[in-house]
Parts: C-alpha cells; structure tokens; sequence
C-alpha cells in the first residue's frame, strides 16, 4: 500500500531532501549511489534502461496515473510515499508540477574499453558545468546518432535531476561513463583507434564540411566547457582542431548546439 506522509522531516525521505541545493545533491548522491528521476516520462525510461528504483514520491492525484508502476513497486517492495503538494515542497525545495519523483539506485559505470569497444563516434564533454547544457548534449547525442558520451571527472554529472529533465531520459539511452585522468586519457582513445577532434577557434583549425566529407572511421569529438572553452593541454593533445562554418558575424555557439552541428554533420556523413 503507498505510504502516507505528513512532515518533511520524515526520515524514510532522506533520498529526497533539499533537491534544489545543487552543492549538497552533487556530493550526496554519487555518495549514497543514488539519483532522482523527475515526471512519469523520464521515470519510464530509467525502468526501460534495466534502472532499479529505490522508492518514489509523488501527490495522491499520480496514485491512478502511475498505478501500473505503483503496483510493480508493491509487488517487488519498492516503497511509494504519498503526500500533498505543500508537504512536498517543503521537502524538496520546489513545487512538483511533472507527476513523480523517483529515487533509482545509480549505475555502475562501464570501462572505457567496454564502452568503446564497437563505437565510432563519441563525443567527449570536457569539464561543461551546466546541467542544462549536459543534459542537451545528451538528448541530441541519442537524436543524432552519437555512439558514446564521454565526460570528463570535472563535468557536470549527467545523472543530476536537472541533466536527465532537460535529456528527457536520453540519458539512460546513450552509452556514457567518465575519462581520466584527462586530458591524458586521449591517449587511451588514440589506442582504441580513434581520432581525437577538439570542436574549437584555431587558426590551423579544419572546417567540419572539410572532416564531413572524409571522416576517419572513429572519431572521438571533444567539446568544450562555458565560457573558456577547451584547455590548452587538450587542444594540444588532440589530433586536430574543427571548426563551425559561420556567417552573421558569429564566431560561435552554445557549446550544446555547437554538439548538435558537429553530431549531424558527422552523422550524415557516415551514413553515405
């Protein structure tokens, strides 16, 4: 039976505390090996990946909405809290507006080799700090045809709640783990066979038309961070520098849709 609650400060609800505090949940959850997985969509898709959950969270009105995955949860002794909207909130710092939450147990993340073992194209997130930003590369990646996703130790996590929301799940749909120590794990791609690209402005820099029209058969992309872009170590490193045909007196773009160019154009190209 779902279980009611009445107090935030319930302790059966440590999973969901104070969600909004983007400090706390980025050292607390890898902690624990949990993430939160927010509205009925994004939680069908973890369960579709083989994702287990822990418990779920949600407002009386979700019980008949959800009521297939309420009853695979009592089935298998998931607990299914259950409290009004004010209490909630109060717990998780936010109004929940997108049906339930779900606390998953989190992944084990896969090797290197293994992941990349029947790859060809990758993208590789070089310390990209806004969850917005991981999760729309995410969702692109699994749109366009991208093999892998590679994050490097100091990127954004891409299982927060906020990356998988704006992923729309696609997270749990591409291969992903994380490289390092970095920028030295290019040598680890450069020993799978791959082609290390930085997507960056250089003056030696190759236009994507130009890689498009004849890519190497494994090509990892390295996309860079807000702001400053790729470090000087790792544009140094790779095997050349790519650039964005651009017209309007724009010298670039966000670095989630600058992804999405260079993962469409790649992916065309393949596919001739």
């Amino acid at each position: 039976m779902p279980i009611p609650i009445e107090t935030p400060t319930d302790e059966r609800l440590a999973d969901y505390v104070s969600l909004t505090d983007v400090a706390l949940r980025r050292r607390t959850e890898p902690e624990r090996g949990l993430y939160i997985a927010e509205s009925e969509k994004v939680i069908r898709r973890a369960l579709s990946a083989g994702h287990r959950p822990r418990s779920y969270l949600m407002a009386p009105r979700w019980l008949t909405d959800l009521a297939d995955l309420v009853g695979e949860a009592e089935e298998s002794g998931v607990p299914v809290f259950v409290g009004q909207p004010e209490v909630i909130e109060q717990l998780t710092g936010f109004h929940l507006h997108r049906g339930a939450l779900a606390s998953m147990h989190r992944p084990v993340l896969p090797s290197l080799d293994e992941i990349l073992d029947s790859a060809r194209r990758v993208l590789v997130l070089e310390d990209i700090v806004d969850h917005t930003n991981v999760g729309a590369v995410f969702r692109s990646a699994a749109a366009l045809g991208v093999d892998v996703v590679l994050v490097t130790p100091r990127c954004a996590d891409p299982l927060y709640r906020r990356a998988v929301r704006v992923s729309m799940g696609t997270v749990f749909q591409v291969p992903w783990t994380r490289i390092g120590p970095w920028p030295a794990g290019i040598a680890d791609l450069r020993r799978l066979g791959f082609t290390v690209a930085t997507l960056a402005l250089a003056a030696d820099a190759v236009s994507l038309d130009e890689l498009a029209a004849a890519p190497p058969d494994r090509l990892a992309l390295v996309l860079g961070t807000e702001g400053d872009g790729l470090s000087h170590r790792t544009l140094a490193a790779a095997d050349l520098t790519v650039t964005i045909p651009m017209a309007g007196g724009v010298d670039s773009l966000n670095v989630a849709a600058a992804g999405a160019v260079a993962a469409w154009a790649l992916r065309t190209s393949a596919e001739c």
